[in-house]
């Protein structure tokens, strides 16, 4: 079966910076595959160039005939005057058309366009779309669905366009960073949606739990090749952590072997035979290989801290509103030394607010906020920092301080810092501009940590940063000896960071739990269950009481006989759906098998529909 997509010997660059260089792959219909590539390297450039919306250098890009496209960028574009509604069917040009074409129809009474119409709509099975579109955007959180566009937060707009995609049914879904902006119940619902559609997919995200449940393959583009795992992101880590430690024991066998050529070069004398060139030709291939280095590209952060006295921040009974909207209502906390706190909540339920109260930016209509003197905020914010594009990167950091002072006392100039997060010396001198989002971010938290602050507030740190940032600013937050208060979405990160989460259970209600994101999450799952069987209870309670006053139906014969044969294939059914959704998880599983195991689990989830409605038809009347 030929590939959906196949790439051939790609290479772009833009002025003299040279993204990716004869680069080539290819992905089989039905498969999902994660894009990891370090900040830089041209992730985003690279889908877009795939969707047609920019040029490349040479090489070749190929879909199959027909196959439709569906793809989301990294940075939406929505007009601000429609509405949510009017925003998701102008996406989907063709039945936008044809419902209109359809209604003008209607108006002018034109029988035979109405027939024309109505064949061409229900080819589409369009007629639907309207609740179709607004049932899969109450699932993404957007309930009113004739709100304006521009009234709308990032994080909002996001699912609008993500709703614009997937309402579409595309053969091929391309998306740069679907995670981003949107909050932990969401993104827990686009993994299962993922999960269960037929689609092929082509992903870049930081999300490493969404890309552990999400993709059947990771393609890793480093050091101008691409690299293909047969996996999850689990997979890959293994994998690409056993093919670095393989070449560099070519680089080791090959500088060994140099040594005794080199001798051999400086005592043959220069009339040379046949074997002797082939000799001279292996030499330069081991020198070759010899000189090559591999990467380690971590980003070292052992920046100094101010000393935290036992005072840090001390709030009592805050409370903040704006445009009759109380964000915060009697928030009292005194914070520790040396807490790491993450806090989860829905788009617009005022976290972001919530921070800029705290480190002053906004000032509460009541209550009391107190800092201890010792205390140096680094604020990290959403929105990013507003550098002048045409600066170079050397100077922006120097406009804030010429040297930097580290954990162990030493003190560096901001170039040497700079190197530190990744910025080569030759890339130091580049204007920003050029700089990717991902390095523009990187560049934001050099501003924020040359600063020493010794309580980090953080809002949304982990948006647009590659995955070896991630882990290493990971490591960064463990050991840092000072205060963190984090905004985050990703779930991995949650984990390995923090000690407890703040949970904006609704507008201006703010509840502390113990914990990190998984433990806080299995103790909500815990808690959903006592409450489903305490209602249990209670229903359980009140039909018998409703029993008492009234005559029970009996079953007949048959009727028991199919109650008791629905029981047994119910249970037969959810037994074969479970052991197709290991299937699905298993990184062995053959790209065929995953689209046979997900069009199986859509077929099983049907019939145990189906199947349960009439054994409760048939439990009720007997009362059961």
């Amino acid at each position: 079966m030929p590939a959906i997509l196949e790439v051939k010997d790609l290479s772009k660059s833009i002025g003299d910076l040279e993204l990716f260089r004869l680069i080539s792959f290819s992905i089989e219909a039905g498969e999902k595959t994660g894009l990891i590539a370090k900040n830089g390297i041209g992730k985003t450039t690279l889908l877009s160039i795939l969707n047609g919306d920019e040029d490349y250098n040479s090489g070749e890009v190929k879909f199959l005939p027909g196959v439709k496209i569906g793809y989301l960028p990294q940075d939406p574009k929505i007009k601000d005057k429609s509405t949510v509604l009017d925003a998701v069917f102008h996406a989907s040009g063709e039945v936008l058309r044809l419902i209109r074409d359809y209604e003008l129809a209607l108006e002018k009474n034109n029988l035979p366009a109405i027939e024309k119409l109505t064949q061409e709509i229900d080819n589409l099975k369009a007629w639907d779309m309207e609740y179709q579109v607004k049932q899969l955007l109450s699932q993404l959180g957007i309930n009113n669905f004739y709100q304006k566009v521009d009234e709308l937060s990032g994080g909002q707009k996001k699912r609008v366009a993500l709703a614009a995609v997937l309402i579409e049914e595309p053969d091929f879904l391309i998306l740069d960073e679907p995670t981003n902006h949107l909050d932990v119940e969401v993104i827990a619902w686009l993994e299962g949606y993922l999960k269960r559609k037929a689609v092929s997919l082509l992903m870049v995200t930081h999300d490493r739990y969404f890309l552990d449940r999400v993709c059947s393959e990771i393609l890793e583009i480093d050091e101008m090749q691409v690299f293909r795992y047969r996996g999850n992101y689990s997979y890959f880590l293994e994998k690409r952590a056993e093919r670095i430690a393989l070449r560099q024991k070519e680089i080791d066998k090959a500088e060994n072997l140099l040594r005794t050529e080199q001798e051999w070069m400086r005592r043959m004398p220069k009339a040379r035979g046949t074997k002797a060139k082939y000799r001279i030709e292996n030499y330069y291939n081991l020198k070759d290989t010899a000189s090559q280095t591999i990467r380690n590209d971590k980003v070292k952060i052992n920046t100094g801290t101010e000393r935290l006295g036992k005072k840090i921040l001390v709030a009592d009974k805050l409370i903040f509103s704006w445009e009759g909207v109380k964000y915060l209502n009697e928030f009292t906390y005194t914070f520790s030394p040396f807490e790491k706190i993450g806090i989860l909540g829905g788009n617009g339920c005022g976290k972001s607010t919530f921070l800029d109260v705290l480190t002053g930016k906004l000032i509460p209509e009541s209550g009391k906020l107190d800092s201890g003197v010792t205390v140096k905020f680094g604020y990290y914010r959403q929105e990013g920092m507003v550098f002048n594009e045409n600066m170079r990167v050397i100077d922006a950091l120097s406009e804030i301080a010429e040297t930097v002072s580290l954990s162990d006392g030493k003190v560096i100039t901001a170039s040497q810092f700079l190197n530190h997060f990744l910025f080569h010396p030759s890339r130091q001198y580049d204007y920003i501009y050029k700089l990717s989002g991902g390095e523009k971010r990187r560049l934001y938290m050099c501003t924020v940590l040359m600063q020493n602050p010794n309580f980090l507030v953080l809002d949304e740190p982990t948006n647009d940063l590659d995955i070896a940032t991630l882990e290493v600013l990971e490591e960064y937050l463990q050991d840092f000896p000072g205060s963190v208060l984090v905004v985050s979405h990703d779930r991995y990160f949650l984990d390995e960071v923090v000690d407890h989460i703040f949970v904006f259970e609704d507008i201006g209600r703010i509840k502390d739990y113990p914990g990190n994101y998984s433990q806080y999450l299995e103790w909500k799952q815990q808690q959903q269950k006592s409450e489903i069987k305490t209602d249990k209870l209670q229903h359980n309670k009140t039909e018998k009481q409703e029993k008492k006053s009234k005559p029970v139906n009996k079953l007949s014969y048959n009727e028991k006989r199919e109650y008791d044969v629905l029981e047994l294939e119910i249970s037969q059914l959810e037994a074969e759906k479970k052991g197709l959704e290991t299937k699905l998880n298993s990184p062995k599983t053959s790209p065929e098998d995953l689209i046979k195991a997900s069009e199986r689990i859509g077929e099983l989830l049907s019939l145990i529909e189906t199947k349960s409605e009439r054994w409760f038809e048939l439990a009720e009347k007997q009362g059961l």
